[in-house]
Protein backbone atom coordinates (compact mmCIF):
# COMPACT_ATOMS: atom_id res chain seq x y z
CA UNK A 1 0.00 0.00 0.00
CA UNK A 2 1.46 3.17 -0.92
CA UNK A 3 0.67 6.80 0.74
CA UNK A 4 0.42 10.77 0.16
CA UNK A 5 0.82 13.67 2.21
CA UNK A 6 -1.33 17.15 2.03
CA UNK A 7 -0.46 19.61 4.06
CA UNK A 8 -2.26 23.09 4.48
CA UNK A 9 0.42 25.44 5.34
CA UNK A 10 -1.50 28.43 6.41
CA UNK A 11 -1.07 32.33 8.27
CA UNK A 12 -3.05 30.94 11.22
CA UNK A 13 -2.60 27.25 11.26
CA UNK A 14 -1.15 24.31 9.27
CA UNK A 15 -2.83 20.92 9.27
CA UNK A 16 -0.90 17.57 7.81
CA UNK A 17 -3.41 14.38 6.30
CA UNK A 18 -1.65 11.24 5.88
CA UNK A 19 -3.73 9.19 3.74
CA UNK A 20 -3.59 5.84 1.52
CA UNK A 21 -3.53 4.99 -2.41
CA UNK A 22 -7.31 4.97 -1.92
CA UNK A 23 -7.71 8.53 -0.39
CA UNK A 24 -8.39 7.68 3.33
CA UNK A 25 -7.18 9.62 5.17
CA UNK A 26 -5.32 8.05 8.35
CA UNK A 27 -3.74 10.23 10.49
CA UNK A 28 -3.77 14.19 10.82
CA UNK A 29 -1.59 16.42 12.70
CA UNK A 30 -1.49 20.57 13.33
CA UNK A 31 0.96 23.27 13.94
CA UNK A 32 1.15 26.69 14.04
CA UNK A 33 1.28 29.40 11.26
CA UNK A 34 3.47 28.87 8.48
CA UNK A 35 3.76 31.50 6.02
CA UNK A 36 6.91 32.94 4.29
CA UNK A 37 5.78 36.94 5.17
CA UNK A 38 5.19 36.21 9.27
CA UNK A 39 7.94 33.12 9.61
CA UNK A 40 10.63 33.81 7.12
CA UNK A 41 12.41 30.17 5.47
CA UNK A 42 13.17 28.90 8.79
CA UNK A 43 10.05 29.17 10.68
CA UNK A 44 7.92 28.08 8.12
CA UNK A 45 10.65 24.49 7.77
CA UNK A 46 10.33 23.83 11.14
CA UNK A 47 6.30 24.03 11.32
CA UNK A 48 6.19 21.43 8.48
CA UNK A 49 8.57 19.17 10.02
CA UNK A 50 6.93 18.93 13.12
CA UNK A 51 3.52 18.64 11.22
CA UNK A 52 5.22 15.68 9.28
CA UNK A 53 7.31 14.13 11.86
CA UNK A 54 3.94 14.28 14.21
CA UNK A 55 2.37 12.43 11.13
CA UNK A 56 4.82 9.68 11.38
CA UNK A 57 4.53 9.07 8.11
CA UNK A 58 6.01 5.67 6.12
CA UNK A 59 8.43 4.43 4.11
CA UNK A 60 5.90 4.32 1.48
CA UNK A 61 5.01 8.01 1.26
CA UNK A 62 5.72 8.85 -2.58
CA UNK A 63 3.35 11.90 -3.26
CA UNK A 64 3.13 15.03 -1.02
CA UNK A 65 1.40 18.45 -1.89
CA UNK A 66 2.20 21.70 0.15
CA UNK A 67 -0.70 24.11 -0.13
CA UNK A 68 0.95 27.73 0.95
CA UNK A 69 0.70 31.04 0.29
CA UNK A 70 2.83 32.79 -2.30
CA UNK A 71 3.49 29.40 -3.77
CA UNK A 72 3.14 30.68 -7.35
CA UNK A 73 5.75 33.19 -7.20
CA UNK A 74 8.97 31.29 -9.07
CA UNK A 75 10.82 32.61 -5.64
CA UNK A 76 8.65 30.41 -3.56
CA UNK A 77 8.60 27.50 -5.75
CA UNK A 78 12.23 26.89 -5.98
CA UNK A 79 12.53 27.50 -1.68
CA UNK A 80 9.62 25.05 -1.00
CA UNK A 81 10.83 22.38 -3.15
CA UNK A 82 14.37 22.43 -1.97
CA UNK A 83 12.79 22.89 1.68
CA UNK A 84 10.74 19.46 0.79
CA UNK A 85 13.96 17.98 -0.53
CA UNK A 86 15.48 19.08 3.14
CA UNK A 87 12.56 17.31 4.49
CA UNK A 88 12.97 14.05 2.88
CA UNK A 89 11.24 14.06 -0.07
CA UNK A 90 13.03 14.27 -3.37
CA UNK A 91 10.04 13.23 -5.81
CA UNK A 92 6.58 13.05 -6.42
CA UNK A 93 5.87 16.94 -4.74
CA UNK A 94 3.66 19.18 -5.53
CA UNK A 95 3.71 22.96 -4.37
CA UNK A 96 0.56 24.88 -4.89
CA UNK A 97 -0.73 28.42 -3.74
CA UNK A 98 -3.06 27.68 -0.98
CA UNK A 99 -6.66 28.84 -2.60
CA UNK A 100 -5.76 26.06 -5.18
CA UNK A 101 -5.75 22.92 -2.52
CA UNK A 102 -9.27 24.57 -0.99
CA UNK A 103 -10.90 24.86 -4.20
CA UNK A 104 -9.87 20.99 -4.84
CA UNK A 105 -11.57 20.32 -1.18
CA UNK A 106 -14.50 21.85 -2.15
CA UNK A 107 -14.78 20.46 -5.84
CA UNK A 108 -12.93 17.54 -5.68
CA UNK A 109 -12.43 17.79 -9.80
CA UNK A 110 -10.92 20.98 -9.40
CA UNK A 111 -13.30 23.05 -11.04
CA UNK A 112 -15.06 25.91 -10.08
CA UNK A 113 -14.11 29.66 -7.83
CA UNK A 114 -12.77 29.88 -4.40
CA UNK A 115 -12.90 32.82 -1.97
CA UNK A 116 -10.81 32.27 0.42
CA UNK A 117 -11.49 34.60 3.69
CA UNK A 118 -8.67 33.50 6.80
CA UNK A 119 -5.88 35.23 8.09
CA UNK A 120 -5.35 37.28 4.03
CA UNK A 121 -8.75 36.91 1.46
CA UNK A 122 -7.81 35.65 -2.13
CA UNK A 123 -10.08 34.43 -5.06
CA UNK A 124 -9.32 31.42 -7.52
CA UNK A 125 -10.73 29.61 -9.93
CA UNK A 126 -10.60 26.88 -12.42
CA UNK A 127 -12.56 26.49 -15.65
CA UNK A 128 -13.28 22.72 -17.55
CA UNK A 129 -10.45 23.85 -20.13
CA UNK A 130 -7.74 23.75 -17.62
CA UNK A 131 -7.45 27.73 -17.14
CA UNK A 132 -7.13 29.31 -14.50
CA UNK A 133 -7.17 33.08 -12.70
CA UNK A 134 -7.04 34.60 -9.27
CA UNK A 135 -7.55 37.94 -7.85
CA UNK A 136 -6.39 39.20 -4.52
CA UNK A 137 -3.86 37.21 -2.57
CA UNK A 138 -1.24 40.50 -2.52
CA UNK A 139 -0.56 40.13 1.49
CA UNK A 140 -1.45 42.56 4.21
CA UNK A 141 0.51 45.47 3.06
CA UNK A 142 -0.88 45.83 -0.14
CA UNK A 143 -4.24 43.98 0.19
CA UNK A 144 -6.09 41.01 2.01
CA UNK A 145 -9.07 43.02 2.06
CA UNK A 146 -12.34 41.35 3.79
CA UNK A 147 -9.41 39.21 5.52
CA UNK A 148 -9.71 38.72 9.51
CA UNK A 149 -6.79 40.71 9.85
CA UNK A 150 -7.96 43.39 7.54
CA UNK A 151 -10.98 43.40 9.95
CA UNK A 152 -9.15 43.66 12.84
CA UNK A 153 -6.99 46.37 11.81
CA UNK A 154 -10.09 48.56 9.85
CA UNK A 155 -11.96 47.59 13.66
CA UNK A 156 -9.18 49.39 15.74
CA UNK A 157 -8.68 52.25 13.27
CA UNK A 158 -12.67 52.87 13.85
CA UNK A 159 -12.51 52.36 17.28
CA UNK A 160 -9.35 55.22 17.63
CA UNK A 161 -11.18 57.44 15.71
CA UNK A 162 -14.51 57.27 17.29
CA UNK A 163 -12.77 57.95 20.90
CA UNK A 164 -10.11 60.55 19.10
CA UNK A 165 -13.38 62.77 17.40
CA UNK A 166 -12.82 61.51 14.55
CA UNK A 167 -15.37 58.77 12.96
CA UNK A 168 -19.16 57.66 13.88
CA UNK A 169 -19.77 56.40 17.50
CA UNK A 170 -19.51 52.76 17.92
CA UNK A 171 -18.59 50.17 20.51
CA UNK A 172 -15.65 48.42 18.75
CA UNK A 173 -13.00 50.97 20.88
CA UNK A 174 -14.42 49.39 24.08
CA UNK A 175 -15.24 45.70 23.04
CA UNK A 176 -11.41 45.98 21.23
CA UNK A 177 -9.77 47.58 24.58
CA UNK A 178 -12.05 45.22 26.88
CA UNK A 179 -10.27 41.91 24.89
CA UNK A 180 -6.72 42.86 24.65
CA UNK A 181 -6.51 44.88 28.21
CA UNK A 182 -5.78 48.21 26.61
CA UNK A 183 -6.90 51.91 28.92
CA UNK A 184 -6.69 54.21 26.26
CA UNK A 185 -6.25 54.84 22.51
CA UNK A 186 -2.69 55.34 23.27
CA UNK A 187 -2.39 52.10 25.02
CA UNK A 188 -4.49 50.28 22.48
CA UNK A 189 -1.90 52.15 19.96
CA UNK A 190 1.41 50.52 21.66
CA UNK A 191 -0.40 47.17 21.57
CA UNK A 192 -1.52 47.32 17.85
CA UNK A 193 2.11 48.24 17.04
CA UNK A 194 4.05 46.64 19.59
CA UNK A 195 6.73 44.29 17.67
CA UNK A 196 5.62 40.97 19.81
CA UNK A 197 1.61 41.47 18.89
CA UNK A 198 1.53 38.58 15.58
CA UNK A 199 -0.77 39.73 12.97
CA UNK A 200 -2.63 37.08 14.15
CA UNK A 201 -3.61 38.50 17.41
CA UNK A 202 -5.29 41.74 15.24
CA UNK A 203 -6.87 38.68 13.16
CA UNK A 204 -8.71 37.55 16.39
CA UNK A 205 -10.54 40.70 16.27
CA UNK A 206 -13.20 39.71 13.50
CA UNK A 207 -15.04 38.32 15.91
CA UNK A 208 -15.43 41.60 17.30
CA UNK A 209 -16.98 43.15 14.86
CA UNK A 210 -19.57 40.78 14.14
CA UNK A 211 -20.45 41.26 17.95
CA UNK A 212 -20.97 44.24 17.64
CA UNK A 213 -22.59 44.67 14.89
CA UNK A 214 -24.92 42.05 15.86
CA UNK A 215 -26.20 44.38 18.95
CA UNK A 216 -26.86 47.14 16.68
CA UNK A 217 -23.15 49.10 15.68
CA UNK A 218 -23.71 50.79 12.66
CA UNK A 219 -19.87 51.60 12.30
CA UNK A 220 -18.96 47.43 12.62
CA UNK A 221 -21.66 46.49 10.20
CA UNK A 222 -20.43 48.86 7.41
CA UNK A 223 -17.07 47.11 8.33
CA UNK A 224 -18.69 43.69 7.58
CA UNK A 225 -20.59 45.11 3.81
CA UNK A 226 -17.02 46.60 3.23
CA UNK A 227 -15.58 43.19 3.81
CA UNK A 228 -18.74 41.47 1.36
CA UNK A 229 -18.38 44.12 -1.23
CA UNK A 230 -14.08 43.14 -1.67
CA UNK A 231 -14.51 39.43 -1.52
CA UNK A 232 -17.57 40.11 -4.71
CA UNK A 233 -15.32 42.34 -6.68
CA UNK A 234 -12.45 39.63 -6.16
CA UNK A 235 -15.18 36.67 -7.05
CA UNK A 236 -16.52 38.34 -9.75
CA UNK A 237 -12.49 39.52 -11.09
CA UNK A 238 -12.11 35.70 -11.26
CA UNK A 239 -15.42 34.53 -13.05
CA UNK A 240 -14.71 37.40 -16.02
CA UNK A 241 -11.71 35.58 -16.66
CA UNK A 242 -13.19 31.49 -17.45
CA UNK A 243 -16.04 30.21 -18.42
CA UNK A 244 -18.08 28.04 -16.53
CA UNK A 245 -20.76 25.67 -17.64
CA UNK A 246 -23.95 26.27 -15.45
CA UNK A 247 -24.21 25.69 -12.16
CA UNK A 248 -20.78 25.25 -11.01
CA UNK A 249 -19.23 25.51 -7.31
CA UNK A 250 -18.28 28.52 -5.35
CA UNK A 251 -16.84 27.47 -2.79
CA UNK A 252 -15.68 29.77 0.40
CA UNK A 253 -13.43 29.08 2.75
CA UNK A 254 -11.47 30.19 5.89
CA UNK A 255 -12.06 31.02 9.23
CA UNK A 256 -13.23 34.86 8.75
CA UNK A 257 -16.67 33.05 7.59
CA UNK A 258 -16.99 31.46 10.52
CA UNK A 259 -15.86 34.30 12.88
CA UNK A 260 -18.12 36.74 11.16
CA UNK A 261 -20.73 34.55 9.82
CA UNK A 262 -23.29 37.30 8.48
CA UNK A 263 -20.07 37.75 6.17
CA UNK A 264 -21.61 34.46 4.09
CA UNK A 265 -25.16 36.19 2.93
CA UNK A 266 -24.12 39.55 2.88
CA UNK A 267 -21.23 38.48 0.61
CA UNK A 268 -24.22 36.28 -1.74
CA UNK A 269 -26.49 39.52 -1.70
CA UNK A 270 -23.83 40.81 -3.52
CA UNK A 271 -22.36 38.03 -6.25
CA UNK A 272 -24.34 38.50 -9.57
CA UNK A 273 -22.71 35.30 -10.86
CA UNK A 274 -26.05 33.56 -11.66
CA UNK A 275 -24.51 30.09 -12.34
CA UNK A 276 -22.91 30.24 -8.77
CA UNK A 277 -23.69 27.43 -6.65
CA UNK A 278 -22.30 29.06 -2.96
CA UNK A 279 -21.26 26.37 -0.69
CA UNK A 280 -19.25 26.78 2.45
CA UNK A 281 -16.16 24.57 2.80
CA UNK A 282 -17.18 21.37 5.12
CA UNK A 283 -13.73 20.06 5.91
CA UNK A 284 -10.30 20.76 5.83
CA UNK A 285 -8.33 22.80 2.81
CA UNK A 286 -5.40 19.90 3.41
CA UNK A 287 -8.01 17.12 1.79
CA UNK A 288 -7.40 19.18 -1.47
CA UNK A 289 -3.80 18.68 -0.79
CA UNK A 290 -4.26 14.95 -0.83
CA UNK A 291 -6.32 14.95 -3.75
CA UNK A 292 -3.58 16.57 -6.01
CA UNK A 293 -1.02 14.70 -3.91
CA UNK A 294 -2.73 11.63 -5.63
CA UNK A 295 -2.97 12.87 -8.95
CA UNK A 296 0.86 12.85 -8.84
CA UNK A 297 1.09 9.70 -7.13
CA UNK A 298 -0.97 8.92 -10.36
CA UNK A 299 1.64 9.87 -12.62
Amino acid sequence: MRHVLGLDAGGTKTVGLLADERGVVLRDSRAGAANFAIQGELGVEKVLFDVIDALDPPATVEAVCVGIAGADRPSHLAVMQAMMTRLGFRRGVRVVNDAVIALCAGAPDGVGLVVVAGTGSIAYGRDPAGRSARSGGFGWLLGDEASAYWLGHAAVRQGIRWVDGRGPETTLFDRICAKVGAGSARELADWFYERQTPRTSVAELAVVVQEAADEGDAAAAALLDQAADHLARAAHAVARRLEFPSPYPLVLSGGTFRACPSLEPRLAERLELPGARIERLAVEPARGAVTLALQELAR
